[in-house]
């Protein structure tokens, strides 16, 4: 009966190492997530500092069950005052934080923040340099341990007395939380709350214990406790991560779990390793060096790909109602051609060109604002450039009707065969395939071998998809600002009632903004979404009404005049120049009131490409007026 005591006390000290350490990483790892992400954020702020006294407590149970003498265990079980005596402050700095977060801001709250870091200073004081609220003889049956002091027992009331009266102020917090989702994880943080205190009270619970309770309940109650702890600092960190974030929930959540398995959980692993192989080794009789490396680097190996192959179980869990459209992003970001990826396999499609005709020389070069540009070569670029440089390649950019089809026109310059590169559909050119003219071979000979077909066929449909993708790209700028404007009101918005001042309803702040300013500028010289459009409410409208004796429309478009002008570049101006684009579409179309087709014509741009240009005009229109906005009520 007493041997399996004895193991089932080793047992019980062991896994109390092992958590100790596990909680020492865990609240390490999550801080510096927390101060990656979060920092923005007061309550993440806060929640960090909570736990970095946590982490004192835990180091000095780590470095103490390693101590030899009396004298070591009195320095480290006081250095774990560092901790216990600020636990209190930081609860109330912490609960401070979640209630500013809610609207509800206290100057006394603020002022008790500040007097509990001063109260946890002069804790720390007495411990070290008085035996008033601990002694320094250590009681050392099962764990050394310091002795209580005659003024413990008013610690110990200010202590529990703190930590309730954070957990009364989250709880206060959850109950003004007005979403479904807010006050649920309010709740999380709630019923978490007391992890901290569980860190440091265990340690409090032994000061006081006597000699004669079992060890054995002892260890199980320790352990216990570092198993809550553990669960609800992980909890903690989970809710606290939505606080100050500016991505989405769903991109929160898989970053955060994605963290904890690579991060806490294989460090946690590893150490379990690192202290129970020696033991293993020893009763297998291997090296105790060689099972502890060779376990734990086939453990990270085997964690890092477990984690992968859980990858789709984990998008399941996170994503659920949006795990289609989540997926067909993900495919997307694989397929997507980059600008190397499209040159790395143009050269690839020109060197087996190349070998295939037996040349040296193989080009695609593209048409890039009225000017010829090499995508990729084979065989050096100096060639291509003094062919460019000497010849205007645009006129072989056509193909001529056949048999009801479209086909290239095949054009020889200087000893090279210029093919045009064109969509699927055969509608428009998207580039030019320039080869070496092959010897012994005539061109349409050439060129018409099956086997070069496909390769050429692979090109074009390369440029066709880089091509579209570009306008995804380009879409995606347009409404790059929306979605940060958004994001940004959900940020503000996730545990809010009432703000403590109002949302700030400037129209740069909004999600239409964009669209407010195109319907201004379509409207440019009268209509309702000039005289009703929400623009009036700006700043710098309001200003400027004052030079126009009151009048609101007049003002407004005096503002979308100064934005357009802050686009006009210096100099003489210039139709066809590519700095002037933005602008001149702006002049022609808003102020000058011309047709899309007479402005493509002027430009000599396509209308495609002119209405995709006006987008972007817009844009900058749209940016140059929040940034005037902004220096307007800077002070």
């Amino acid at each position: 009966m007493k041997l399996e005591a004895s193991i089932l006390l080793t047992i019980l000290s062991l896994s109390n190492r092992i958590l100790s350490s596990a909680i020492l990483l865990i609240a390490f790892s999550l801080a510096i997530y927390i101060l990656r992400h979060n920092w923005r954020s007061a309550v993440g702020r806060a929640f960090c500092v909570m736990l970095a006294f946590v982490m004192f407590v835990y180091l000095g149970d780590v470095v103490i069950m390693q101590v030899t003498s009396h004298e070591s265990a009195v320095i480290w079980l006081k250095f774990q005052w560092l901790g216990i005596a600020f636990v209190p402050a930081a609860y109330l700095h912490f609960s401070d934080a979640l209630l500013n977060t809610t609207s509800s801001r206290s100057e006394w709250r603020h002022w008790g923040v500040r007097l509990g870091y001063l109260a946890g200073g002069i804790i720390l004081m007495l411990v070290i340099l008085t035996p008033w609220i601990v002694r320094n003889g250590v009681y050392s049956t099962f764990k050394p341990r310091l002795q209580p002091g005659p003024f413990f027992w008013a610690f110990a009331i200010y202590f529990f007395a703190t930590v309730l009266s954070g957990a009364i102020n989250i709880n206060y917090a959850r109950r003004r939380c007005l979403t479904t989702t807010s006050r649920r994880r309010m709740g999380y943080l709630t019923a978490a709350f007391a992890a901290p205190a569980l860190g440091v009270f265990p340690y409090m619970l032994l000061t006081t214990l006597p000699a004669r309770l079992s060890e054995l309940w002892l260890m199980t109650i320790l352990l216990l406790g570092n198993v809550a702890v553990a669960m609800m600092i992980v909890v903690m960190a989970y809710t606290v991560a939505y606080f100050g974030a500016f991505t989405p929930d769903r991109v929160i959540k898989y970053e955060l779990i994605d963290y904890l398995l690579r991060g806490p959980l294989l460090a946690s692993i590893v150490v379990v390793i690192l202290v129970t192989m020696p033991k293993i080794g020893s009763i297998l009789g291997l090296p105790a060096d060689f099972m502890t490396l060779f376990t734990t680097v086939l453990t990270i190996i085997l964690v890092q790909k477990g984690i992968n192959l859980l990858r789709p179980l984990l998008n399941r869990i996170v994503y659920r109602e949006d795990l289609a459209e989540v997926a067909w992003l993900q495919e997307l970001d694989k397929r997507l051609l980059t600008s190397s990826d499209l040159k790395q396999f143009l050269e690839n499609v020109l060197s087996a060109l190349a070998e295939l005709l037996r040349v040296q020389h193989a080009y695609v070069v593209v048409l890039t604002d009225d000017r010829f540009e090499i995508e990729a070569g084979c065989g050096g670029e100096q060639q291509a450039r003094h062919l460019l440089e000497r010849h205007d390649l645009r006129p072989a950019l056509h193909v001529r009707p056949e048999n009801g089809d479209r086909c290239p026109t095949l054009t020889e310059i200087d000893g090279y065969v210029l093919r045009p590169l064109c969509t699927q559909t055969r509608d428009a050119v998207l580039g030019l395939l320039i080869i070496e003219r092959p010897s012994g071979l005539s061109v349409p000979e050439a060129l018409g071998n099956a086997e070069i077909a496909d390769l050429i066929e692979q090109a074009e449909v390369a440029l066709e998809d880089r091509h579209l993708q570009q306008g995804i790209f380009e879409a995606l700028q347009q409404i790059m600002p929306d979605i940060e404007r958004i994001q940004n009101r959900q940020r503000l918005m996730r545990y809010v009632t009432s703000l403590p001042y109002p949302v700030d309803e400037n129209p740069i702040n909004s999600p239409s903004f964009t669209r407010w300013v195109k319907d201004a500028l379509n409207h440019f010289w009268g209509g309702p979404k000039l005289t009703d459009s929400p623009l009036l409410k700006l700043h710098i409208v309001e200003v400027a009404r004052a030079l126009y004796n009151g009048d609101d429309v007049q003002a407004l478009r005096q503002v979308l005049e100064q934005a357009i002008e802050g686009l006009r570049p210096p100099g003489e101006r210039n139709m066809t120049a590519t700095e002037w684009t933005l602008y001149n579409i702006l002049d022609l179309k808003f102020r000058q009131g011309y047709r899309m087709v007479d402005i493509a014509n002027r430009l000599a741009v396509s209308e495609s490409d002119l209405y995709r240009k006006q987008r972007a005009a817009i844009a900058e229109v749209s940016r140059m007026l929040e940034n005037m906005e902004r220096r307007s009520m800077t002070p």
